[in-house]
């Protein structure tokens, strides 16, 4: 049977036994007021509006006035005025995903994108607004997963079902980081939500920074920043919706958004028309609920299923790192990843700024040799970072300190170590033992005598 014949097989199955109708009885703004559904409807649902013209809109509902329900449209309300027809969908909003969907562009509703054609129609649902799983049924997070990405795997080591954030400001690099380690991993499947993306950039993103390597074994879910606040938040809820589809195979996923700042603007800009007031720096308090709700969901599964690792970028506003979602979003997850702009204007990519960084597995996933080298690499980069403005002055005068001499000495082979091109690859294991050969540990060596002297030649 093909894809046609199938999905229309699919579709007559699922068809409701009965048909509930309300209709419009208000508007305003965006807001849409249906009467004579009441029982019928709950929050999350969805409706059809149709419009004068026999446009069908689709709206969801977001909460309730005076015995009537609250939609708001996913695109625009031309034609719909009062009186119109509300149909009242039977079910929760589910999609079907498959097998088939590796390698394909897909909207917030589960719809191709990528002019290739149908995708196949799996045959389970999977609710949009799942519930993360029961903490006491989750696995422990597993070994090490491979980023392909230096910085990442020597000072920041990530491990299967971990949960890490990607903070910085706008233009510093965290779109070509994340397709770096889409393209680089070594996760078996690659989910990316491109929530509130240009439109110019979709393409570009997925054809040059993903690759035809990286697109083979991904599923990239796109919502860009023209369309409505519903669809930029259902997109990112429905990324983390498939990445659980792959994680019930028992694959290991490598689950990549950005971004959740425009995931919680769009929660706010819903929240706000439903009439919620504003709580912090005009976020409502509805924001700060859904966000654990929805990076919860990524994690280790239950026995028998696979993990989620999840690298969510926040976009923090002002490039000030304690604005509120960002400040709510270190709290949830394992770890965060800092990039800063003056490192990206200096020329350095990616700019992640180690000192500032942290992953929460370590060091307890690394062993003895490998946190002894990152602990050396780590403290050489803060004693240079700390004494960096005496000696770009030259205020400092070598021989004065000996551990300031040694992060001089490490500090420009450091910097190389943690430059990256974008088509470069870096194991775990090459990752490893390039920084133990800069400063002089190999991993045969032990790790007391570990620490090398400067020899007379270097002091030179």
């Amino acid at each position: 049977m093909n894809i046609f014949a199938s999905n229309i097989v699919n579709e007559v199955n699922r068809l409701p036994e009965c048909q509930i109708f309300g209709q419009v009885s208000a508007i305003v703004g965006l807001l849409v007021e249906i009467d004579g559904a009441q029982g019928a409807l709950s929050i999350g649902d969805h409706c059809r509006l149709i419009a004068r013209d026999k446009r069908q809109v689709l709206c969801e509902v977001v909460g309730f006035r005076s015995g009537r329900a609250l939609a708001m449209p996913f695109e625009s309300l031309d034609g719909v005025g009062l009186g119109c027809r509300a149909e009242i969908s039977a079910s929760a909003p589910v999609i079907f995903p498959s097998e088939g969907w590796l390698g394909r562009v897909i909207n917030a509703f589960g719809e191709p994108v990528d002019g290739k054609g149908p995708l196949p129609s799996g045959p389970t649902p999977y609710p949009i607004h799942n519930k993360p799983p029961p903490a006491y049924d989750r696995k422990r997070v597993g070994g090490k997963i491979d980023l392909g990405v230096r910085t990442m795997n020597a000072f920041l080591t990530c491990c299967k079902g971990q949960r890490l954030g990607v903070f910085s400001g706008s233009g510093i690099g965290k779109s070509t980081l994340l397709s770096m380690m889409a393209r680089h991993t070594t996760a078996e499947v690659s989910v990316l939500g491109l929530v509130g993306e240009r439109s110019r950039e979709a393409r570009e993103f997925i054809e040059d920074d993903l690759g035809e390597e990286g697109m083979a074994r991904s599923v990239v879910v796109v919502a860009t920043s023209d369309q409505s606040a519903l669809m930029r938040r259902q997109a990112a809820y429905v990324t983390l919706t498939v990445a659980e589809y792959f994680r019930d195979r028992d694959s290991d996923v490598l689950c990549l958004m950005d971004s959740i700042t425009r995931f919680a603007m769009a929660q706010r800009e819903i929240s706000l028309s439903a009439g919620e007031p504003p709580a912090s720096k005009g976020y409502t308090p509805s924001v700060f609920a859904e966000l654990p709700k929805l990076l919860e969901r990524a994690g280790p599964g239950a026995e028998g299923q696979g993990s989620i690792t999840g690298l969510f970028t926040v976009l923090v506003e002002g490039d000030d790192h304690n604005e509120p979602v960002a400040d709510a979003v270190r709290g949830i997850l394992d770890g965060h990843v800092v990039m800063d702009r003056a490192i990206a204007e200096r020329g350095r990519y990616p700019p992640v700024n180690v000192l500032r960084s942290i992953s929460r597995t370590m060091p307890d996933c690394n062993s003895d040799w490998e946190n002894a080298i990152v602990k050396r690499a780590r403290q050489l980069l803060a004693t240079y970072e700390d004494m960096a403005e005496l000696i770009r002055l030259g205020a400092y005068k070598r021989g004065s300190d000996p551990l300031v001499d040694e992060a001089i000495h490490y500090f420009p082979m450091l910097e190389d170590f943690l430059r990256q091109e974008k088509a470069d690859k870096s194991d775990l294991a090459a990752s490893y033992k390039a920084l133990g050969e800069i400063l002089g540990m190999p991993e045969d060596g032990s790790v007391e005598d570990a620490a090398p002297e400067l020899t007379e030649q270097q002091e030179q």
